[in-house]
Parts: C-alpha cells; sequence; structure tokens
C-alpha cells in the first residue's frame, strides 16, 4: 500500500473517533448541562416578562427606599457609613471657629476599635477655653448627627490675665471622644442634615464667687474711692476724681467696678453701688460743703 495513501487513512480514522467522541460526550454527558443552561437563559431572557410589572415592581422599591431614608432622617442620630479621620478634624475646626484668641483646642488620633456591627475612632482633645466654650464643645460632640460620643473628661480651672490686666477664667480640658461609623449604609440617610449644635449658655461653675483680681480701670470710668462730688444739677451729678478729671453722670452710669444708683437731692449727696471682685459695697458721696457743715 501506498505509504500516502496509508496516512491519509490513519488520519481519517482519527478525526473519525475524535467525531463521536466529541458527540458521545456533547449529547450524552453534558445533555443535562446544556439543557440547565438552556432553562436559565429562559428565565434571564427579559421577553419573558411583563414590562408594566417590572415598572411597578421598581416604583414600589423605590418608594419604600424613600420611606426608609426619611425614618433614617428623622433620627436624631445616624451612624454613617465608611467615614474618612479627616471628617472629625473638619468638624472641631467648624466648632471651635467662634472661640477667642487665646482660646485652642488640640485634636489626636488614638486608635480604631472594630465591634460586631460598627466600628468607632478614638480621639483626643486637649487645650483650654472658657467655661461656654468648652461646654459648647461638649455639646456638638454629643448632638451631632452622625453619632459621636464623649468617653471619658477631666477638666480643670485656671486663670489667664490679658495685656490689659483683664483676669479671664479658662477652663483647661482633656477629653476622649468617640466617632462611630459602619461598613454599610443602613444606619445613615442619604440626605444628611446636620443637627443644631449651638447650646444656650451656662453659668460659669468655675467663676469664683470672691475674686483677688480686680480689672483695671482700662476705660478710664470714675473711681468712686477717691472721688469727689462738686455739685448737682437737673437729672445728674457732677464729680471729679484724685487725678483732676471731672465726669457728669446720671443715674444709671457705669463707674469702675460698679453703677450709679441713686441721686438724692434733698441730702444733696449720690451713691453708687460696687463689685469688688465678688463683696458688694455701697458707697455715699456727699457735696463738699454739706460735708463741711455736717463737721
Amino acid at each position: 500500500m501506498d505509504r500516502k495513501l496509508k496516512n491519509t487513512i490513519i488520519l481519517l480514522v482519527i478525526f473519525i473517533v475524535l467525531l463521536i467522541g466529541g458527540g458521545v460526550f456533547s449529547f450524552v454527558f453534558q445533555k443535562g448541562q446544556i439543557e440547565e443552561r438552556t432553562k436559565k437563559i429562559a428565565e434571564l431572557n427579559l421577553s419573558a416578562y411583563d414590562t408594566d410589572d417590572l415598572l411597578f415592581q421598581l416604583n414600589s422599591l423605590k418608594k419604600r427606599v424613600a420611606e426608609l431614608d426619611s425614618i433614617l432622617a428623622l433620627r436624631k442620630y445616624n451612624i454613617p457609613a465608611l467615614l474618612d479621620q479627616s471628617r472629625f478634624y473638619d468638624f472641631i475646626n467648624q466648632v471651635t471657629f467662634s472661640f477667642s484668641n487665646e482660646s485652642y483646642v488640640n485634636v489626636e488620633y488614638e486608635n480604631l476599635v472594630t465591634e460586631e456591627n460598627y466600628s468607632f475612632y478614638a480621639f483626643k482633645l486637649s487645650g483650654n477655653a472658657t467655661f461656654n466654650e468648652f461646654f459648647s464643645l461638649v455639646y456638638a460632640i454629643e448632638q451631632s448627627k452622625e453619632l459621636k460620643k464623649v468617653m471619658r473628661c477631666s477638666i480643670d480651672n485656671m486663670v489667664q490675665v490679658d495685656k490689659d490686666g483683664t483676669p479671664v477664667y479658662k477652663v483647661n480640658f482633656t477629653m476622649l471622644a468617640a466617632v462611630y461609623f459602619s461598613d454599610s449604609d443602613r444606619f445613615t440617610t442619604s440626605k444628611f442634615k446636620e443637627n443644631p449644635l449651638t447650646p444656650n449658655p451656662l453659668y460659669d461653675i468655675f467663676y469664683p464667687l470672691i475674686r483677688n483680681e480686680i480689672p483695671p480701670n482700662a476705660d478710664n470710668l470714675l473711681d468712686v474711692q477717691s472721688a469727689q462730688l462738686l455739685a448737682l444739677i437737673p437729672d445728674g451729678a457732677f464729680l471729679a476724681d484724685s487725678k483732676g478729671g471731672t465726669y457728669l453722670l446720671w443715674e444709671g452710669d457705669q463707674v469702675y467696678l460698679g453703677y450709679l444708683t441713686e441721686i438724692d437731692y434733698k441730702l444733696n449727696e449720690v451713691r453708687f453701688i460696687l463689685n469688688k471682685g465678688g463683696i458688694i459695697e455701697r458707697v455715699t458721696l456727699q457735696l463738699e460743703k454739706e460735708k463741711t457743715k455736717s463737721e
């Protein structure tokens, strides 16, 4: 037999064997898988669904999502999803923007704590501020829409004297704040609106009732301790201090550490009330001629 014909017959036999083997594998072994895939393709075919029914389901789901979002928006607190650390720094900058130039707040990242359904960043805050500034900082952290909590805090009072010698009573503080967030958005709303963060002022519990520091007379008001009543005029009084300065005052006018409370034309005298570091004094000045006459 010719060699070329022999090779042709061998290749033809191999081709027939492969063809038969492929047919058996496709139509016997893969028959079930082919039918299953064909069924899934039919199920996924959009022509198999009613378009109006799909639109109705879509609108119903959108309405339900809006209702759930509205419920979350009405909640006082939300837990945001995947929160950046920088958000808390921006938050503190906004809260402390109106603080005085002598007050400051330092923010330091501590660590990340992961719980079962949420996590939180721990930040250390330290600095000094007036009592109401400190209270507004704590209030803003506790009342923020995105859940934050003061975990612990220590405070101490201090007295700071400004350039004019006026004492300023401030608070030194150190606190640890937790900023909560979650891996999912099921605890927050898509329409974020911050809660009101400005509290009503409180009485400064660190302000001493009796103070050693007396503010200086920066406004050059009348110093009643060294003043003399020179004359009384209708509805007013003419006074002079030890430095030769003269003042024309009416009832209710401010003097150094107090106010002019009353002008008595019958007794030819004026009365003041002074606050000397928490100690209230009442001072009466008479006309010089009436004082000489009484002596």
